[in-house]
């Protein structure tokens, strides 16, 4: 009987000890780069000297964001050739020779996003920077956008490996 039951927990110990654990690890498969660029955007009147221009991704990229995305939005400046254009990152600060400042800013949910213009003067007066705008927007993992130099548009787009032919382009 002694030997039954030491045979018993031998063979139950290692039917236990076999038995394995599934360790279930998510990978982030829905975070995918992506691009987007909004022409032609003419910011709306808000208050004194405060213009901006409000969307929503449902409606630029057909879904919201997740929450571990981030987004930049960068301006285009000019354009050196009818290829090569300057886009520079928002927020930033226009200063002019008389003193006044234009800035440009944004802010963003998982739902919307608002780029805003506020000077310290008529914006009217400069109406070439709050009419006929053009915006890319950039959705990154934020994982990513630790790590790179968001400032430099190329090596953004490079980083992840996102190509001219692939940003979408919005009319309004």
């Amino acid at each position: 009987m002694k030997k039954i039951i030491t045979l018993f927990a031998f063979v139950s110990f290692l039917a236990i000890s076999s038995c394995t654990t599934e360790d279930n690890f998510q990978e982030d498969n829905d975070t995918i780069p992506e691009a987007f660029e909004i022409k032609n955007v003419n910011l709306a009147k808000v208050a004194n000297n405060e213009y901006n221009f409000k969307s929503t991704f449902q409606y630029e990229i057909g879904g919201n964001l997740y929450d571990d995305e981030t987004v930049l939005i960068y301006r285009l400046t000019t354009l050196i050739n009818s290829t090569t254009p300057v886009w520079q990152l928002i927020p930033r600060t226009i200063y002019f020779d008389n003193g006044q400042e234009l800035d440009y800013d944004y802010d963003f949910s998982k739902v919307d996003f608002i780029i805003t213009a506020r000077g310290t003067y008529n914006l009217l007066d400069t109406p070439g920077y709050i009419n006929n705008q053009t915006f890319r927007v950039v959705i990154v993992p934020s994982v990513l956008a630790a790590s790179m130099d968001t400032s430099n548009y190329n090596e953004v787009m490079n980083t992840l490996k996102i190509s001219e032919s692939q940003v979408q382009k919005v009319k309004l």
